[in-house]
């Protein structure tokens, strides 16, 4: 997806559209559409020729380009989830992956970054009445597998999460299950690359009452921020500068009204005393 994008760029800096790109591979437009959206592989045949195309004439950014291929095209560690896991949010797991900075506004629940196994599965039941127990069971495997990125040797990602308050009030798996994961929360605030914050209800209104939202930053500058919101039914990935720019600054204004990171661990501890 990150790699679809970086064509798309580099065909709009080329001036074509996408007729114009199709005839150089002797391929239609869609299939230049669909490379960059990503809902096909990347052939790096057509990848190559594509970069020439488009004015790239460094030998070693072309080669550069051809290994992200080459590495997008395997499948990833999630593919072996993929009877549980819906096309729409794999990309998100592989966004996830290669993101040097995650954050996020979470008003429901807690994220599955930082979900205990427990509090998944009573998150996961509630969403899915209807799922076998199996497909639970396998849900919350990928969802605790997924958290192995924040304590990966080289470079782990930031993760800045802002939760809203009624995330711990809201009971989720009884007392119990509750008061496990409000510890895992506070041992996650000792992490040094997680930022945890919480807005108070006495915070008032912010500018993401809507609902919850995802921003992903990468390790290349030159690749886009992406935003991603979901829905019941699927997922919605930004990555429109003008649309990537809105949620950057809810989130920044939501920041600046939470409680301040070094705060967190005071407000978990108060929440779970009184559980």
């Amino acid at each position: 997806m990150v790699l679809g994008k970086r064509l798309q760029d580099l065909r709009e800096q080329a001036g074509l559209n996408y007729e114009e790109a199709g005839r150089a591979l002797d391929v239609t437009h869609a299939t230049i559409r669909r490379m960059e959206k990503a809902e096909v592989g990347l052939k790096l045949p057509y990848v190559e020729k594509l970069l020439t195309t488009y004015g790239i004439t460094s030998a070693e950014e072309i080669g550069g380009f051809l290994a992200l291929a080459r590495e997008a095209n395997r499948p990833g560690w999630w593919h072996s989830f993929r009877d549980v896991l819906p096309d729409w949010f794999s990309a998100f797991v592989s966004l996830e992956g290669e993101a040097a900075v995650i954050r996020a506004y979470e008003p429901h629940y807690v994220p599955g970054l930082l979900q205990t196994p427990d509090y998944a599965r009573a998150v996961l039941r509630a969403g899915m009445p209807h799922a076998a127990p199996e497909e639970i069971d396998r849900l919350v495997t990928l969802r605790i597998e997924r958290q192995a990125l924040l304590r990966r040797r080289e470079a782990p990602p930031l993760l800045w999460v802002v939760m809203d308050e009624t995330v711990l009030r809201r009971r989720i798996g009884g007392r119990a299950v509750m008061r496990d994961q409000i510890d895992a929360l506070m041992d996650a605030t000792e992490q040094v690359n997680v930022r945890l914050q919480v807005i108070p209800f006495a915070a008032g209104p912010h500018p993401a009452m809507y609902g919850p939202f995802h921003i992903f930053r990468f390790h290349l500058q030159e690749i886009p921020d992406i935003a991603y919101a979901e829905s019941l039914v699927g997922g919605v990935y930004f990555d429109e500068r003008d649309d990537v720019s809105t949620f950057l600054e809810a989130l920044d204004r939501m920041c600046a009204q939470a409680a301040p990171a070094q705060s967190t661990k005071a407000i978990l501890d108060g929440m779970r005393k009184e559980i």
